[in-house]
């Protein structure tokens, strides 16, 4: 259901790339619609979920079934009073609010307006996307996985389709998108309660801030806010430093994000989803030996599928953005410059999706402050080198500035990845690093021969412009499909096996 989702969010971002160009339109958008994403992370599927599974898996475990429906009343009534509050503030603070984020669109006054206007019609999806996001964690305790993961299909649905026939109707043709993201906050909702209906968990909110379970959850979700919120604080600098660089900068960055993302939520996301109520009841029911051997599973699953990710991302970067979004008005230079984006990207993703795995570590035992802790430094030292490595490459007049923010960004998420990995092993949370050498070596020559494979097929760069969408997809298959059976036939041949990667 992930990959579906993810599929269609690739579909969405070609239909966003076809209409309307990789400039200042599309940089307010983008902008704009960051923002209530940014906030979406943190309640949605970040702090909140990090902090109301394991406390509602505790409740299912050791409370009454009454008890536990009137946790999640409690929880619906307060949450959503909460963010209803914030979503009116969003939408007469608008203005304030790009300042703060986008200060480079300050002396461009059309675009500081219309990124103005359409935050005012997207930040009211925070409202309706965490109250789906709080839905998707009920589901998710109690085993149901596929309803919340098909969920964020209605949004890249909903914003193709106002993009196609809407945004022909309007003034500005851009704004169909935020009308659209609008509208998928709705319908993802909307989506979410019948089956939660048919468990006889619809939630019937009610205040309740003093309840003693939603009291934990605050208790948690205060220190993890600034854990989940630090990849999402960095991205937002990013958009920041980016809005003073040559126009196009936020659009290429973004780009190069959302192909980033697909392999990030396709197996990252969907296996930290996984993961968090396996170990939040290995850690209330079943004892440390099956946290362990968990939480060993995932990190070793993540492996497998991050590290031929990040390969064949890099070598292919340009053909792949060239294949989906060179149409229109998105033009060579764009696929050029977002290419450098996913290049830089793409070599933390290993990192992003342990940090995913490894935070699951913490969290599922109701320790948030140690990932947030690790969180901060971690976000202090991309802010760093966000303006050390751009002031650099603005002095020697490199040609794409915009890249070493992405490049900071993936060099602090190692060093995430590598402190939250430290201090699980401080704990014997996990056992010893030893384990992972020989896992690790086999995967490293899997991928070398893969890599191989991708140079020996593909083409000259420069005639991939010339080609027809579909010629263009026939020689990209041609090239990942050898290559991915390569890399399993040769994981086959160093010993792995299906047993490997069932838990």
């Amino acid at each position: 259901m992930t990959f579906l989702s993810r599929l269609l969010g690739l579909a969405r971002d070609i239909v966003i790339a076809r209409f309307f160009s990789a400039g200042d339109e599309a940089d307010a958008f983008f902008v704009a619609f960051k923002i209530p994403n940014f906030l979406r992370r943190l309640f949605a599927e970040g702090a909140f979920s990090l902090a109301f599974v394991p406390v509602l898996t505790e409740y299912r475990n050791q409370f009454t079934p009454t008890e536990t429906r009137d946790l999640i009343d409690r929880v619906a009534g307060t949450l959503g009073a909460i963010l209803l509050g914030l979503s009116l503030i969003g939408i007469v603070a608008s203005p304030a609010v790009i300042s703060i984020v986008a200060a480079g669109f300050i002396d461009q006054p059309g675009k500081f307006q219309l990124t103005s206007d359409m935050l005012r019609i997207t930040f009211p999806y925070i409202l309706f996307i965490s109250m789906t996001g709080m839905a998707a964690g009920i589901l998710n305790t109690w085993k149901h996985f596929a309803v919340p993961a098909f969920t964020p299909v209605l949004l890249n649905v909903s914003m193709i389709s106002c993009a196609v026939w809407l945004s022909p109707l309007l003034d500005a043709p851009i704004t169909a998108l935020a009308w659209g993201v609008l509208i998928a906050g709705i319908l993802q909702l909307s989506f979410q309660l019948p089956f939660l209906y048919r468990e006889g968990l619809l939630p019937r909110p009610k205040w309740g801030w003093r309840h003693p379970g939603v009291q934990k959850i605050i208790k948690l979700m205060v220190p993890a806010l600034f854990g989940s919120s630090v990849a999402q604080i960095n991205l937002l600098f990013d958009t920041f430093i980016a809005s003073f660089l040559v126009s196009g900068s936020v659009a290429w960055l973004y780009y190069a994000d959302r192909l980033l993302e697909f392999p990030l939520g396709v197996f990252g996301i969907a296996l930290a989803t996984v993961v968090l109520p396996n170990l939040s009841e290995a850690h209330f029911k079943k004892g440390s030996i099956h946290f362990n051997k968990t939480l060993q599973w995932a990190i070793q699953l993540s492996l497998v599928i991050a590290l031929p990710a990040t390969i064949g991302l890099f070598l292919l970067a340009q053909p792949i953005l060239c294949t989906l979004f060179q149409y229109g008005a998105f033009e060579s230079s764009d696929s050029l410059m977002s290419a450098y984006s996913l290049m830089a990207y793409c070599l933390g993703l290993p990192a992003f999706i342990l940090i995913k795995i490894l935070a699951n570590g913490f969290y599922a035992r109701q320790d948030t402050k140690t990932p947030v802790r690790i969180g901060i430094q971690s976000m202090m030292l991309n802010m760093l080198m966000n303006v050390v490595f751009v002031v650099t490459m603005l002095q020697n007049d490199f040609i794409a500035p915009h890249v070493g923010l992405a490049l900071a960004t993936s060099t602090s998420a190692y060093f995430n990845a590598l402190m939250l990995a430290m201090k699980l092993r401080q704990g014997d949370i996990i056992e010893s690093f030893s384990e992972y050498g020989m896992p690790l070596l086999r995967i490293l020559m899997a991928c070398c021969a893969m890599a191989a494979l991708i140079f020996l097929l593909m083409p000259d760069i420069e005639v991939w412009s010339h080609w027809q969408w579909f010629e263009r997809t026939y020689h990209l298959a041609q090239i990942i499909v050898p290559a991915c059976l390569c890399y399993l036939i040769m994981l086959w041949i160093l010993g792995f096996r299906r047993n490997h990667f069932v838990l």
